[in-house]
């Protein structure tokens, strides 16, 4: 196999890993917030947060490099409307993931200290949870921006 489809291999994977993981935790996370059910929110959070050490940032770190590779290895500017736009959309959904690798912890700490001190969840969790599924949203449709844009590949022009 060649440099180029080895890249390209890397790069679906690792963007199916990003993106799968993250419909997957952000699943998990709701249902587990639906539940009321203390035990479970607290080894859902603490699997969530594990999740994104172990197969999000890893993905999150590979996309753009691969990605960067491939686009100038196929001889398409960086500046290209769809390519541009797509990179615009990554760094949207980093700007929304970093708050809520942030938020995840601060979750998984309520729920262990509530866990652990037979207390209920304090009304920060309530706000925290809301916030995380908010931010999870304009993440996720960039994300489906994204795949459009690698698929498609229309003309946009904006520059």
């Amino acid at each position: 196999m060649d440099s180029y489809l080895l890249v390209k291999l890397l790069h679906v994977l690792s963007s199916t890993v990003l993106f799968g993981t993250g419909l997957g935790t952000a699943f998990q996370g709701w249902m587990a917030g639906r539940s009321r059910n203390l035990d479970a929110m607290r080894v859902v959070n603490r699997n969530v947060v594990l999740a994104d050490w172990i197969f999000t940032t890893p993905a999150a770190i590979i996309q753009p490099v691969t990605g960067v590779w491939l686009a100038l290895h196929a001889g398409f500017s960086l500046t290209e409307g769809w390519l541009a736009l797509a990179i615009f959309l990554y760094l949207v959904t980093g700007a929304c993931w970093l708050p809520v690798v942030w938020l995840q912890i601060q979750m998984q700490s309520m729920a262990a200290t509530a866990a652990a001190t037979a207390t209920p969840l304090p009304a920060l969790y309530a706000k925290f949870a809301r916030l995380w599924f908010l931010l999870g949203w304009p993440a996720f449709l960039a994300m489906i921006g994204i795949f459009y844009l690698m698929i498609v590949k229309p003309e946009i022009v904006i520059f």
